[in-house]
């Protein structure tokens, strides 16, 4: 899995208690296990034979205050993915809420409390929409990965260890637990056995910062054969919404997009 923006922002450096006290003689790089590899790579294989589908996710997400206290926050993403360059997303919590939209040409960030909205020209997949977003604006795609697997922008050198810790249910679906570390960011993915390897369950901690932020997402499934109408995937401004320009992560003004 690629150590997306998304990870980037939750990564933290591994402090095991003892390491500082192992020589470099007695510290051991952890090994990759094939079948864990496999796993991923017949779930990436997976992923993109699902041409549209609905995906429902449960997070939570650890944040500092500004005391230093690691706190947790709920929330809940809704997907509409068709592809190669269809996207809606929900995003909600008792704190924000957010509505992404992408129609192969522009996306539209929309929050709902203020009724605000913007709008950028975008690239023509996906995939270089998570990207673009995140390195351009600092904006997290929700689920990015789900985008990423099974492609070259997945990255599976970067693997610096994989484990198979056995089988688990998730939501009471059967699933293979597996673990996997790559510099900055430990995670474990729960992919649903038989036929339809999907992933049903993701934990990400980062290793970069002593507090180990961790995000949680639980997924539910809805793969439909398709999702014609392009009206969910396109933005309306609701009555009295304002149109505001983006800024870069650079502090850039982004010219108005053409709808």
């Amino acid at each position: 899995m690629q150590a997306n923006l998304m990870l980037k922002r939750t990564l933290l450096a591994a402090g095991m208690a003892g390491c500082a006290l192992a020589s470099p003689a007695q510290q051991v790089t952890p090994a990759v296990a094939p079948e864990a590899t496999a796993a991923l790579e017949r779930m990436g294989a997976h992923l993109r034979t699902l041409k549209a589908f609905e995906v429902r996710a449960a997070t939570t997400r650890d944040e500092l205050l500004d005391s230093g206290q690691k706190v947790q926050f709920g929330g809940s993403v809704d997907l509409k993915v068709r592809r190669p360059n269809r996207l809606r997303a929900d995003i909600s919590s008792e704190r924000k809420q957010r509505q992404l939209f992408y129609d192969g040409k522009t996306v539209t960030l929309y929050g709902p409390r203020v009724n605000y909205y913007a709008v950028v020209q975008a690239p023509a997949t996906l995939g270089e929409l998570a990207e673009m977003l995140g390195t351009k604006y600092g904006i997290e795609t929700p689920l990015a990965d789900l985008f990423l697997w099974g492609t070259d922008k997945a990255r599976p050198g970067d693997i610096k260890g994989a484990t198979y810790l056995g089988p688990e249910k998730v939501d009471g679906t059967p699933c293979d637990q597996y673990a996997f570390r790559q510099d900055g960011v430990d995670w474990q993915v729960w992919i649903q056995k038989g036929k339809a390897p999907l992933p049903r369950k993701l934990v990400i901690t980062s290793t970069s910062e002593p507090s180990q932020l961790q995000y949680t997402s639980v997924l539910r499934w809805r793969s439909v054969s398709q999702l014609d109408n392009n009206r969910a995937f396109s933005f309306a401004p609701p009555p009295g919404a304002r149109r505001i320009v983006m800024q870069t992560s650079d502090g850039k003004v982004e010219p108005v997009a053409k709808k």
